[in-house]
């Protein structure tokens, strides 16, 4: 077991042009914050009144960057999550106070990120320094909203809406969320885009307090295992990162919630109450029942709160005066918390694979002691190995001359030797039934009692023996030996019969390319020509995409000239000196124009990328019509190359409408593939404008493939609502 620690509490103030500096102060050392009141006059001459209060904790940022912040508050508990130590990092606050900012942070810029982000790039940078583990990631996004479970990630095609609500399951491991949906992240890239997918999904509202307030508790787990690659040991290390998004507590008379953000502000306020009922038990030592059950928020964390994990509290509060009733609260919750103490521990785990390998090891070590021994008995002809193909043949021989009576006896060595024999009678009565079947197939047809339409076609026929029974057809069996050849029957002529001209069929197929021209140029030349006309409003769109994308760079190109040139004129002014007058700053004509001409140019990119924006969406939509149209195409001509030349003659009949079989139940593999033409490799190797810095590459492509997602979701539905009109 680790050694006990106390939480980490540290203290953000929201930047504001209006702080109260003569009600708040910080410790030189930037560790303690002071409140001061001014006492109440109206309260007489006797007031007890308490107007000050000192609050010691592990660190105060005020006008902190989101770079200070996340190395003051989270750089070194993800860093530990990977030597297998569990981490927990808490924002906690009032409503509009910056705990979303704080926790995942403005996400249209990459500078402006917050903690989630940074420690997801910071543990996929962290695994490829690591190249002796294997280190797999995965996450998870829990939302609690009204006392309701819902996960975040439920809206991703692959995983959909759960049948069953989830529930919070405990066990001997710890708390889980049964039903959570839990996803493999290989990639930075892809951890990003499932981030912005559940920020996209959770619930906000407006209010006076805050423009975008959050209305529930999320909860965002990275899972990290981490196998060695040079160690055959079985044990491996697996810890996770909760990364914990409190919703704001609020005053109902200052936010003026109405309604169902009332509602939503009731269930907050409750379930934050109860957290900090829980922190203030964990904080007394006499105390030995903790309330974790009294509410989801408090039964999730469990394991976080006074759990095997390093925690850190983040608490968010306005530096203002007219919110410092709220502030005081604020940092008594805090100081509550760093009461509170954890006691990491490194979780160690079993990998069965490897048990499974090194008990094989083990095995062969104690065949060659057992070996040793049975030499040393003079029992060396006894093996432990498995037996050869040698042996088994050997085997086999024996057992078929015991059953034709050529061997008396087979000679029993060992355990494994008589389980063999066993095997080898099963076998060889196998292989004697289908000798048995083939024999009778090669001689007669074999009919199902059963299947009447072939007993009445047998029978109009006349194909019956002189007792009124078919040929062949043995007593009280449930199938009879068919029909014999009219030549076979004895004191019989064979007659000649008619033959019926079926329609013409090639011996051998032709090849599926050749059959495919054919269809489509036959019974799919309909759905061949929608699938073509669908392509080239695709491939225009393409183009029209391409062009604008040209233009969007030629502009960014001439925009970066005339900033440096802009640059350049006002560097100039000032060596030269600056005028002013009336308070008003004298430039020269040329970079006036040049300020006119860059405000022009923003303008046209700004024009330029909407319209591209737009061109993806109808991109994306008509990507989708024409995979719906080669899908159908393959489908159509797959069922066509079956009717037509693999479904046999006499299953005919049956595929006929009100038949047993339905075209297409025949399993077949994909006939052929309509390759991307050049078009379709162009537009996939297109590069688009490279964002800030090579490390942002990752977080603005999973941002734009979530906004491709979101425009294309509502183009389909624009497009669904008009076709309903």
């Amino acid at each position: 077991m680790g050694t006990r620690k106390k939480v980490h509490a540290f203290v953000r103030v929201k930047p504001t042009d209006d702080f109260a500096h003569e009600m708040i102060r910080y410790g030189d050392d930037k560790r303690s914050i002071d409140i001061h009141l001014k006492k109440d006059i109206r309260r007489g001459v006797v007031n007890n009144q308490q107007t000050d209060w000192s609050f010691k904790l592990d660190g105060v940022l005020h006008d902190a960057s989101q770079d200070l912040v996340y190395e003051t508050v989270a750089k070194d508990v993800v860093s530990q999550a990977l030597n297998g130590y569990n981490g927990t990092i808490m924002c906690y606050g009032q409503t509009g106070a910056g705990k979303t900012y704080t926790m995942t942070g403005a996400t249209e810029n990459y500078k402006h990120r917050g903690i989630l982000p940074r420690a997801l790039q910071q543990v996929f940078r962290m695994i490829e320094e690591r190249p002796t583990h294997a280190i797999t990631v995965r996450v998870s996004y829990l939302e609690i909203y009204n006392e309701s479970l819902f996960d975040l990630l439920s809206t991703l095609p692959y995983v959909g809406p759960s049948v069953t609500p989830m529930t919070i399951v405990e066990n001997p491991q710890g708390v889980f969320i049964k039903g959570l949906s839990v996803h493999l992240t290989s990639q930075e890239e892809d951890a990003f885009s499932l981030l912005f997918e559940g920020e996209t999904n959770r619930i906000i509202a407006s209010h006076t307090m805050n423009k975008n307030s959050s209305r529930s508790h999320c909860i965002f787990t990275i899972y990290l295992e981490a196998h060695s690659r040079t160690l055959s040991e079985e044990k491996y290390i697996a810890s996770k990162i909760n990364l914990v998004d409190l919703a704001g507590s609020e005053r109902l008379g200052k936010s003026g919630s109405e309604g169902r953000v009332l509602k939503e502000a009731t269930y907050i306020n409750k379930s934050l109450s109860f957290l900090e009922q829980a922190i203030i038990a964990l904080g007394d030592q006499k105390r030995d029942h903790i309330p974790f059950r009294q509410c989801k928020l408090t039964h999730a964390l469990k394991d976080s709160l006074g759990g095997n994990c390093n925690m850190v509290l983040v608490t968010n509060i306005y530096g203002e005066a007219a919110q410092l009733e709220e502030t005081l609260s604020s940092l008594r919750f805090a100081s509550r918390m760093k009461l509170v103490t954890t006691e990491p521990a490194i979780n160690e785990k079993y990998d069965a694979e490897r048990m499974v390998k090194n008990l094989e090891k083990e095995l062969a070590l104690l065949k060659q002691e057992l070996a040793i021994h049975d030499s040393l008995t003079n029992r060396t002809f006894v093996t432990y190995e498995p037996m050869d193909e040698i042996q088994i043949a050997e085997i086999n021989s024996q057992v078929r001359r015991y059953l034709e009576g050529t061997l008396d006896e087979i000679d029993i060595i060992n355990l494994r030797q008589i389980k063999e024999v066993f095997n080898q009678f099963r076998v060889v009565l196998s292989q004697q039934e289908q000798e048995v079947e083939s024999t009778l197939r090669r001689k007669y047809t074999l009919i199902d009692r059963n299947d009447f339409a072939a007993i009445s076609a047998i029978q109009k026929a006349g194909l019956v023996d002189v007792d009124g029974h078919l040929v062949g057809e043995p007593e009280r069996q449930n199938f009879g030996l068919g029909v014999a050849p009219l030549s076979t029957k004895p004191g019989k002529k064979a007659k000649s019969k008619k033959t019926f001209k079926e329609p013409l069929r090639p011996d051998t197929p032709p090849s599926k390319p050749v059959a495919f021209e054919e269809f489509k140029n036959e019974r799919g030349s309909e759905i061949n020509r929608i699938f073509k006309e669908n392509k080239s409003i695709l491939n225009e769109r393409r183009k029209r995409a391409s062009e604008t994308t040209q233009r969007i760079n030629a502009i960014k190109r001439e925009i970066d000239v005339t900033k440096e040139a802009l640059d350049f004129q006002k560097s100039l002014r000032e060596k030269q000196g600056e005028y002013e007058n009336k308070g008003l700053m004298i430039i020269d004509e040329e970079e006036f124009l040049l300020i006119l001409k860059l405000k022009d140019l923003k303008k046209q990119y700004r024009s330029e990328y909407q319209d591209l924006r737009d061109l993806r969406a109808e991109i994306q939509y008509c990507q989708h019509l024409v995979d719906q149209c080669r899908h159908r195409l393959l489908m159509e001509f797959d069922i066509w190359y079956n009717e037509s030349f693999v479904i046999p003659e006499d299953m005919q009949m049956a595929l006929k409408p009100g038949g047993s079989i339905r075209p297409g139940m025949v399993p077949v593999n994909r006939i052929v593939s309509l390759g991307e033409d050049d078009q379709d490799k162009f537009s996939q190797l297109q590069q688009r404008v490279l964002p800030e810095g090579p490390d942002s590459i990752s977080f603005y492509n999973a941002k734009v493939k979530t906004e491709q997602k979101h425009n294309y979701l509502k183009t389909m539905m624009g497009l669904q609502q008009a076709h309903r009109k």
